[in-house]
């Protein structure tokens, strides 16, 4: 929740949002206390003492590769996708028609033979539709210039 809330102890959650009206950050505190509550009492249990969780090497391990894949996985999944699913056939969203099948009415064969471009954009997305998708990946694909990186310094935009 980076940048979402500041540590607060008179705060309910321990946190305090920085925006008041957002249902989206309201429910996910809830989550984060939640599952912060379950983390603690978890590691309490089987390291009674700080000194023992950094001595388990497996833990550590584990810590390593959740951290990458909440953070560097996440932004290669993320800020890759309109470079392929930006040009509709590569992934459409949406299909108008049922997609031609391996056994096809008579009519539909005839079709397909006569025009198998035909009956594939039928398939297709409207122009709408794509156009809209392919606004949203492209949002989706871009870097924040404002964005703040779980670094100390924030890398110029």
């Amino acid at each position: 929740m980076l940048g979402m809330a500041e540590e607060d102890p008179n705060a309910t959650h321990g946190l305090r949002l920085t925006i008041n009206d957002y249902p989206f950050a309201n429910d996910g505190i809830l989550m984060w206390d939640a599952l912060k509550q379950w983390v603690s009492t978890y590691v309490s249990h089987y390291y009674p003492n700080a000194s023992l969780v950094e001595s388990d090497e497996e833990l550590q391990e584990w810590w390593t590769e959740i951290q990458t894949v909440a953070s560097v996985h996440h932004t290669a999944v993320n800020f890759g996708q309109y470079a392929y699913a930006g040009y509709f056939p590569n992934k459409p969203t949406v299909a108008r028609t049922q997609m031609p099948t391996e056994d096809p009415s008579e009519e539909e064969w005839k079709l397909f033979l006569k025009n198998p471009g035909a009956v594939l954009f039928q398939c297709f997305p409207s122009r709408m539709q794509a156009t809209k998708v392919m606004a949203v990946l492209d949002v989706l694909s871009n870097h924040s210039p404002d964005e703040e990186y779980s670094r100390e310094e924030m890398e110029p935009s």
